[in-house]
């Protein structure tokens, strides 16, 4: 097993910046394939941006593509999602997965951390 713990959330104004960080502990974290999705209030769940093992695939919503970059460091056992010009719709709960495919659905991933809050404000 994994388990993922979320951090770097926050207020932000629009136009502003975040990065989330999420760390793993258990098993080895370069075996699996890291995602990031997002609950905005009162929705369901949207898939964000994908890695796979090594770092060198990614994939993003179209939604936060050029303004979202998602990196790993698989020494330090940590995924990332660097979000510029954030906007008022990217308000959300964000939560990391890990999981053994390379999916952009939640039902890919078998590991997921809490979540932490980003709260976008005009």
């Amino acid at each position: 097993q994994v388990q993922l713990v979320e951090s770097g959330g926050g207020l932000v104004q629009t136009g502003g910046s975040l990065r989330l960080s999420c760390a793993a502990s258990g098993r080895t974290f370069s075996v699996y394939v890291m995602g990031w999705f997002r609950q905005p209030p009162g929705k369901e769940r949207d898939f964000v941006a994908t890695i796979s093992r090594s770092g060198s695939s990614t994939t993003y919503a179209d939604s936060v593509k050029g303004r979202f970059t998602i990196a790993r460091d698989n020494a330090k056992k940590t995924v990332y999602l660097q979000m510029n010009s954030l906007e008022l719709e990217d308000t959300a709960v964000y939560y990391c997965a890990a999981g053994q495919g390379a999916g952009l659905t939640g039902s890919d991933y078998d590991y997921w951390g809490q979540g932490t809050q980003v709260t976008v404000s005009s």
